[in-house]
């Protein structure tokens, strides 16, 4: 049986990408270096452009959160696509950092980041779409976004 690509894998989901987001400060969203591929943080922006606002724990409920960063997952994607043509081009994730804005006695923050993980996991196989990961609480983020996440990949060559 053939293997299917990354891009196949996307498509099967039915998903559509958000518009790449541009930068809202002093930095770029993706940087390649060597054989790897370094996303900057991202938020949870929408296929209309919009963003997803909230805090997890009071805005926003559990299942609410994993969506958002299942979007900002999505948010990832529009980015490698924009930078480097295909999703294709990724060999595997290596490392996902994710910042999840929650209540001060909210503490699954992995279950948060899992939308995201489990995206990835979708479009690139378990073996190389599960990385090593961190999912940590914020006091707040930027524009009062429920989840920021950065994320490196590995190039194939």
């Amino acid at each position: 049986m053939a293997k299917t690509s990354p891009e196949e894998n996307f498509a099967a989901l039915g998903l559509t990408l958000p518009p790449a987001p541009k930068p809202l400060g002093v930095y770029k969203p993706g940087l390649q270096v060597d054989h790897f591929y370094y996303v900057s943080g991202h938020g949870t922006v929408q296929t209309d452009g919009s963003l997803i606002i909230g805090r997890i724990g009071k805005d926003l409920d559990i299942e609410e959160g994993k969506l958002a960063a299942r979007q900002v997952g999505l948010a990832i994607l529009a980015t490698l696509k924009a930078q480097l043509g295909s999703l294709n081009r990724i060999k595997r994730v290596i490392k996902v950092l994710g910042m999840v804005n929650a209540t001060d006695d909210f503490l699954r923050h992995p279950y948060i980041i899992n939308g995201c993980s489990e995206l990835f996991a979708q479009v690139w196989g378990e073996e190389n779409g599960i990385g090593v990961r961190s999912a940590v609480g914020m006091g707040t983020l930027p524009d009062n976004i429920p989840v920021e996440i950065e994320a490196v990949f590995e190039l194939n060559d």
